[in-house]
């Protein structure tokens, strides 16, 4: 066995394989994208079947790529997009119904009327999250309530839940293994982050049956192994964490204190809190960072809804730019003497204001402003809403006083003017890594430590490596405007003053 790592990186907008080699670099890679579906206003679906097609078909290439035999891999590591659910038969396998995405608020309703019941402290104390669409629980709901007999056949024990790591484990293993980790599992609203458990009293408040849900495990484990027939050879399945967990793990924040945001789609940024559980006076998630030998790790989690997807705006709604990358330098050029403010509540604000219903608002338009002005507010808009996100980790939680270094991956790290900006409006020094496929290392690392071929914690953290740290080159006082301009856009795009952050 030559000890190579496969890492499943089953994302929002696209399946990716990587394999890495035993020395951690990348031999071979894969991806294909597939359809986002949009039934309603604010509802967002994907095909399962299409996920689990791209998955092996990504796999294949990756091996190909690198002229590698499935009997050459030691592991393979599943990171998810995580709050993304399916259900499916038993007996089949087959979905009931699409994939509800983490992005979909089609159980807004649920939420409120479990709020106004006065039932979201209860949820907040046992799962560290807020009554939200994002999360998996209501969006299980919903489909036992709106699928055709799939209530009963759920009581029947006809039917399987689980986040996307379980459908693909599920699919893997030919059936013979239904499970998930501590971190999807902390993401479900029905999960007990301090007893690791399902919780049977949120099960019963959902009306969700607890047969539905797979067997939680570490997330560096045993999840059975691939069948022979699908690569070529039985792989084992030894690592799975949630997409924003693996980033975390790849990034080696691995001491209390240590923070990572990850820039795609959306923005996650994680603070490690050690054993200490948080529970946030700020409405931030407070989450199972990674579970070890039965060790929990927690951290502090701030979820921005829309970073990346506001440059994909600019491309594919307003044709501002035809490439991604074109953001950076066009917003260099923009005029400074103009304060535009773009809060981009395209579905909503998450974290600190978690407003489902705002939506998106730009502020300080003048006849001169232009695509450059756009383009600046985009990317600023990113910053700003980490900077809330920081403010309010700060406020929950500091590490002996130090001061807190950010560690980035994701797509807009690339852009040296985003980072800057990024590092102006925090007032932190921002390190972007060399090895920037973070998430996927991520699940490699947790999948190759167990198969005994990639090293432990200690030894893989002193192997991350700095590509370039941008430090604060904004004055005090142009900082202090520009935060106050953004704090009065956002207060007056929130749909409600009871979710404003605090100043």
């Amino acid at each position: 066995m030559d000890g190579f790592i496969l890492a499943i990186d089953q994302g929002t907008t696209s399946s990716r394989a990587i394999l890495f080699d035993r020395n951690r670099r990348v031999v071979g890679v894969g991806q294909q994208e597939f359809t986002q579906h949009y039934p309603a206003s604010g509802w967002v679906e994907h095909d399962p079947e299409e996920i689990w097609a791209s998955v092996v078909a990504t796999v294949k290439q990756a091996l190909k790529k690198a002229k590698c035999r499935a009997g050459d891999v030691a592991a393979i590591g599943i990171t998810n997009q995580r709050e993304t659910v399916v259900i499916w038969d038993k007996a089949t396998g087959r979905p009931i119904h699409n994939a509800i995405v983490w992005q979909d608020r089609r159980t807004a309703p649920l939420c409120a009327k479990l709020k106004k019941q006065g039932l979201e402290p209860k949820f907040t104390r046992k799962t560290g999250l807020l009554l939200d669409p994002y999360f998996s629980g209501t969006k299980i709901a919903w489909m036992l309530d709106k699928v055709k007999g799939a209530r009963k056949r759920a009581e029947q024990g006809e039917l399987l839940a689980g986040t996307i790591d379980s459908f693909l484990i599920w699919r893997l293993t030919g059936g013979k293994v239904h499970a998930t980790d501590a971190t999807n599992a902390s993401r479900t609203l029905v999960y007990n982050i301090e007893r690791n458990q399902w919780d049977a009293e949120l099960l019963r408040i959902l009306d969700i049956p607890a047969a539905l849900l797979p067997e939680v495990k570490d997330c560096a484990d045993d999840f059975g192994a691939t069948e022979e027939n699908l690569f070529g050879a039985a792989i084992p399945i030894l690592g799975v964490a949630g997409d924003q967990q693996a980033a975390t793990i790849g990034q080696a924040c691995f001491q209390p204190g240590m923070m990572k945001s990850t820039y795609g789609t959306g923005c996650f940024a994680l603070l490690n809190t050690g054993g200490d559980l948080v529970r946030s006076k700020n409405r931030l998630l407070t989450t199972i960072a990674y579970r070890l030998d039965g060790k929990t790790t927690y951290a502090l989690e701030g979820s921005i809804f829309i970073a990346g997807a506001a440059v994909q705006w600019l491309r594919d709604g307003l044709k501002i730019v035809s490439r991604a990358d074109e953001t950076g330098p066009l917003a260099r050029q923009a005029d400074p003497s103009q304060a535009v403010y773009l809060v981009p509540a395209f579905v909503g604000l998450g974290a600190p204001h978690w407003d489902a219903e705002a939506r998106g608002a730009i502020y300080g338009l003048t006849r001169n402003t232009g695509p450059a002005e756009f383009a600046r507010a985009a990317l600023e808009s990113v910053a700003y809403q980490t900077r809330d996100l920081l403010d309010a980790m700060h406020r929950d939680w500091r590490a002996n006083g130090a001061d807190t270094v950010l560690r980035v991956d994701g797509g807009m790290v690339a852009s040296d003017w985003t980072m800057q900006r990024l590092a102006d409006i925090l007032d932190a020094p921002v390190d972007r890594p060399t090895i920037l496929e973070t998430t996927a290392l991520g699940a490699a690392w947790l999948a190759g430590s167990k198969a005994g071929v990639w090293p432990a914690m200690e030894e893989f953290a002193k192997g991350w490596a700095l590509d370039r740290r941008f430090t604060p080159e904004m004055d005090k006082a142009t900082r202090a405007a520009s935060l106050k301009g953004w704090r009065d856009a956002v207060q007056r795009t929130l749909t409600t003053q009871s979710t404003s952050i605090r100043r």
